[in-house]
């Protein structure tokens, strides 16, 4: 080889070693770019909401729709508000992320009442008797958020989440007594029961199924959660306060 080509050789090598160190650098430069964004970010105004704002996002994946449309749960989120309302004593079921749970329950097999006998014949229920329902329960909630809508607009001429609270208030009562339009020949009444108990759950279930954020529906409660066992507490002679635990805690045994 002469000396012309290992010097063309040795020069390509260093062009290829210089542009992988440079692009070394500039990953790098993006890398720690974005971490002093966000310390910066942190010392600006708003900034360290974002970061904290995405933190909390990381810590709990379930705050993700799976069968709501964005109208939809908002709806839902302004119902159970009112059912649930936010007062001195603690958050109310937005906060909490109640309707997060409700959608989470009618994307499930509980939504298509997998386990529930739905062949015939249906009778008219007694009055101590619940009613029977041919509708699936999700099928049976989207009509009721529809018909919430329907109804805010005919009598308040704005949609559901546009009422105050007294509005708010005054179409929940009129559903709970079945007085809005039936849902594909269910009562609306039955509808309020399921958004309400849906909401109660959504307070007090376990954060596993996307409610009850951070455990703030037991703390109001002082309900210690899921633990293995008491024994060191039955066995103390001084009343010992809990703080909550999720079944996720199990998850270190």
């Amino acid at each position: 080889m002469s000396d012309n080509e290992k010097s063309q050789i040795e020069k390509r090598g260093s062009t290829r070693r210089t542009f992988l160190k440079n692009s070394g650098l500039a990953v790098g430069g993006l890398i720690l770019g974005g971490a002093v964004g966000s310390i910066f970010d942190g010392n600006s105004d708003g900034g360290v909401k974002t970061e904290q704002k995405n933190q909390t996002q990381g810590n709990n994946p379930n705050e993700a729709l799976m069968f709501f449309y964005p109208e939809e749960y908002q709806t839902t989120a302004a119902a159970a508000e009112r059912i649930f309302p936010k007062d001195e004593t603690g958050p109310g079921a937005l906060e909490l992320n109640a309707a997060i749970y409700i959608d989470h329950q009618l994307n499930s097999g509980w939504g298509v009442n997998e386990k529930d006998y739905k062949l015939g014949p249906y009778y008219k229920p007694g009055p101590t008797q619940g009613e029977q329902v041919k509708l699936y329960r999700k099928d049976l909630f989207r009509l009721g958020l529809k018909e919430l809508n329907a109804y805010s607009n005919k009598n308040y001429q704005k949609k559901f989440t546009d009422l105050d609270a007294t509005g708010q208030d005054e179409v929940l009562a009129a559903f709970e007594k079945g007085e809005a339009s039936s849902l594909s020949g269910v009562s609306s009444s039955a509808f309020f029961q399921l958004l309400r108990t849906l909401t109660i759950e959504g307070v007090y279930a376990d954060p596993l199924y996307g409610g009850n954020k951070e455990m703030l529906g037991w703390q109001m409660r002082k309900y210690p959660g899921s633990r293995m066992g008491y024994t060191k507490e039955i066995q103390s002679k001084e009343f010992v306060k809990l703080d909550p635990n999720s079944l996720q805690s199990h998850m270190k045994h």
